[in-house]
């Protein structure tokens, strides 16, 4: 009987710890996905500002939709409006961002202000962007981007 009992609690701790390093693995997981999305955000807007459309070409899904202040396209005219300057990004500050991920899902969102051109207007907006990605094989996939027009003291939840 104590035999059976101290091969219990070797079998019990021997379970933890696998728990312990399965939790732990998902966590550095998890960490180094949220991290991996912030810096994909981060360098669309770069890329965005320099309209450099041959990486957002990679970024974006041929599906993709783009709700704006102006309205809703897809990527192809996206990309348009970027190569031609009719809406120039010029920079984008992000202040705060937050991700959730579920399965081959992300949401990154981001508090930004947005100082742009648009159609040859200076514009600079207060915007929370909700940016939707996919895991398409080894590369996250953009499938939408939202601009909404917040206050600057407006906080993303995390």
């Amino acid at each position: 009987m104590a035999t059976y009992r101290i091969k219990m609690k070797a079998l019990g701790v021997v379970v933890l710890l696998f728990l312990g390093f399965v939790k732990t693995s998902f966590a550095q997981s998890s960490d180094k996905t949220t991290q991996e999305l912030i810096q994909i955000s981060k360098d669309k807007w770069k890329w965005m500002a320099d309209k450099d459309v041959d990486k957002l070409a990679k970024l974006f899904d041929n599906k993709a939709k783009f709700v704006h202040m102006s309205g809703t396209w897809k990527t192809e005219e996206e990309l348009e409006i970027i190569k031609t300057g009719s809406i120039w990004y010029k920079e984008a500050k992000v202040h705060d961002t937050a991700v959730e991920v579920s399965g081959n899902t992300a949401i990154v969102w981001n508090r930004i202000t947005l100082d742009a051109v648009v159609r040859g207007n200076v514009a600079v907006t207060e915007f929370t962007v909700t940016e939707v990605y996919q895991k398409q094989g080894e590369n996250w996939k953009m499938l939408a981007l939202t601009f909404s027009s917040v206050r600057d003291t407006h906080q993303i939840k995390k």
